[in-house]
């Protein structure tokens, strides 16, 4: 893939995120273009999962836009590239160097604005913090604990004589590469949160490094003011860094805002190090400690406790979890458990979730073999679902099917299940999983490791096989999604078009962005009587279409401005497409389902040029209509108000 790709894609992605102005800061793990986005309301997320490399968008504490390995960096470096900044990096707004006190305005508004839709903003908050100060570490961890791991397994060599003692002084190097990381953690911690908190990087780093004691030598130590025992190096360790960073950095904020310009440089600096160090040492570190040890003990304990029955649960909601951004909260405690008990025992269990998917994605393979288009992207997505990079299974297959996820995630609790039988498996870093974490694994308990992996293949395997294919996944396509057999203007249907009415209730979005109005309020007779059935309308302002429910989709006019669809739950629905738009034989329209395609609601199925439509001195208000009515218990009534694309619209209750 050339360069200028990478570049191609960035542009398309600022495009589609409301420019780089609208950025506040952009990282990347290892498969995901985090944004810290200011005006959430600019974004267009169908536009963007529509890009060609985008394989999911995810919007949790940060939207993250999902590419995969490898191609991930390039386009994250290419997007800061274009900006003129560096990864992690504040952007500047308007073209201009950035005016904090704008960009807290303009973020206090939109939280503002979001505080209705969102509860616990400020977990949110803590979460989207810890993500921005260990993420940019994940390279890290993955490059210093495969290096530990080699020579962990030469030092084994070594010991059973398969090679000379001449290799002791690399092996010494290796483990002196791996130290450079996890011996000063938690200066790189103290440095990457001050600058998420906004305070001065160099002192976080100070901070960070104090709590290792570099300055104490024996026999003359620093006691414990609340137990008088002399305080160990490291106590309270990455908890305690962040705890005293963040508090370091509302202390030099307000120092700024009270010293005169002229003596700032000299008196903030010095105050808050002497302020923040002795409150460390003295409060922290004993406190975090104790917290700390307390968690590590409790979490080991219930490991140990609850054997099988607490790894079943951790496989089976940690991706669950990943898709609410609640398992960056864990990221601490990982390496709290790894600096208490040499490795993490979390870790090998909740990478049952990832082998859940393999298996599950292995039966999608055998039983939707006729699906080119499926089988080819699990083909794409397999092997690094395998070694542990999870996202393109997930996004591109098992969770756009619905049923496939579940069933994943039973293999991931199976999988879970037997390492907490086997007990006493732990990774000595973070990071990877899958496969490759199997030279990570602790004192060579690396088969029950591989045991658990098999299960979980086995586990996912099995729940999706019989239960988790849906019928839409095995209708035979061709690799371009049309129906395999189905001329240009053939009406194919898929089996699940067929499908009787479920009772129950039905939940429509919006298929555009807009004002949401009633059917009785459409300048069309037919559709404002409701002769065809009833519904709901929008008046769009923006062009991106999507699908206003789940289902098939049974045909796609010639003209392209209007579609018909029965729903997973058995309701028959047209989408019309302006008013009196026939006429114009398609031309506005690029509409992206064709004949049998199943599509889940909220997923973007074409563009409109409203414009064009406008020009053409036609209507642009998009009609969405239940055509089967008798089979409708009830509807929700239409409540006008401006509206996104996939937000919800009516409640369908069905006999």
């Amino acid at each position: 893939m050339a360069q200028d790709k990478y570049a191609t894609m960035g542009a398309a992605i600022f495009a589609d995120v409301g420019g780089p102005s609208n950025v506040a800061k952009l990282i990347h793990c290892m498969t995901r273009v985090r944004m810290t986005i200011i005006d959430e309301g600019k974004v267009k997320m169908a536009a963007l999962k529509k890009i060609p490399g985008v394989l999911g968008v995810v919007q949790e504490d940060t939207l993250q836009v999902i590419l995969g390995p490898g191609v991930v960096n390039k386009v994250a470096q290419a997007m800061v590239d274009s900006v003129g900044v560096g990864l992690g990096e504040p952007f500047p707004t308007g073209g201009h160097a950035a005016n904090k006190s704008a960009v807290e305005a303009v973020a206090a508004e939109t939280h503002a604005a979001q505080k209705a839709k969102l509860k616990q903003t400020w977990w949110r908050a803590a979460l989207k913090h810890i993500s921005s100060i260990f993420i940019p570490l994940i390279p890290a961890f993955v490059g210093a604990g495969l290096i530990a791991g080699i020579a962990g397994l030469m030092g084994n060599m070594q010991t059973a004589g398969m090679i000379g003692k001449d290799m002791t002084e690399f092996i010494t190097v290796l483990k002196v590469i791996n130290s450079g990381l996890f011996a000063y953690l938690n200066i790189y911690v103290g440095i990457n949160a001050a600058r998420e908190f906004g305070g001065t990087p160099g002192l976080g780093g100070i901070i960070g490094g104090l709590t290792l004691l570099p300055g104490l030598v024996a026999p003359i130590p620093i006691l414990n003011i609340f137990n008088g025992q002399p305080l160990a190096a490291n106590q309270g360790g990455i908890i305690g860094v962040l705890f005293s960073v963040w508090i370091m950095s509302m202390v030099e904020k307000k120092l700024h805002t009270w010293i005169p310009d002229s003596l700032d440089i000299i008196i903030v600096p010095v105050t808050t190090l002497l302020a923040m160090g002795v409150f460390t040492i003295f409060l922290v570190m004993p406190l975090a400690g104790l917290v700390s040890s307390s968690l590590v003990g409790g979490i080991n304990w219930v490991l140990k406790i609850g054997g099988a029955f607490s790894g079943f649960v951790l496989g089976l909601f940690f991706l669950p979890m990943v898709m609410f951004g609640l398992h960056q909260i864990l990221t601490p405690i990982h390496l709290e458990m790894i600096k208490e008990l040499g490795s993490t025992p979390l870790l090998p269990i909740l990478a049952m979730a990832g082998a859940g998917q393999v298996g599950a994605a292995i039966a999608l393979w055998v039983r939707a073999h006729k699906n080119k288009q499926l089988t080819r992207m699990i083909k794409g997505a397999l092997p690094v679902g395998i070694l542990g990079v999870g996202e393109p299974l997930i996004y591109g297959v098992t969770l756009p099917l619905g049923r496939p996820f579940i069933t994943a995630c039973i293999g991931g609790g199976i999988g879970g299940a037997v390492i907490g039988a086997i007990g006493n498996i732990g990774a000595i870093t973070i990071g990877p999983s899958g496969m490759a974490l199997i030279p990570l694994i602790a004192h060579n308990q690396w088969l029950g490791y591989v045991f658990g992996l098999l299960a979980a293949y086995a586990g996912g395997f099995v729940a999706t096989y019989f239960f988790g294919v849906p019928k839409s996944a095995m209708v035979a396509k061709n690799e371009d999604g049309t129906l395999v057999g189905a001329g240009a203007g053939d009406v194919a249907v898929a089996d699940d078009a067929d499908a009787p009415v479920t009772a129950g209730t039905t939940q429509f979005v919006a298929p555009v962005q807009g004002q949401l109005e009633p059917l009785s309020s459409v300048q069309d007779d037919v559709f404002s009587t409701k002769m065809m059935g009833d519904g709901f309308a929008v008046e769009p302002a923006m062009g991106t279409i999507v699908a206003p429910v789940s289902g098939t989709i049974v045909s796609v006019m010639d003209t392209k401005h209007a579609w018909t669809m029965k729903s997973d739950t058995g309701l028959e629905i047209i989408v019309h497409l302006g008013l009196d738009t026939v006429e114009l034989k398609g031309a506005p329209f690029d509409l992206s389902i064709r004949n049998g395609d199943h599509v889940q609601f909220g997923q973007q199925v074409g563009l409109m040029d409203l414009d064009a439509i406008k020009a053409a001195g036609k209507g642009t208000t998009v009609m969405t209509i239940i055509t089967n009515m008798d089979a409708v218990a009830n509807i929700t009534p239409v409540t006008p108000q401006g509206i996104e694309a996939g937000a919800p619209t009516i409640t369908v209750t069905t006999k």
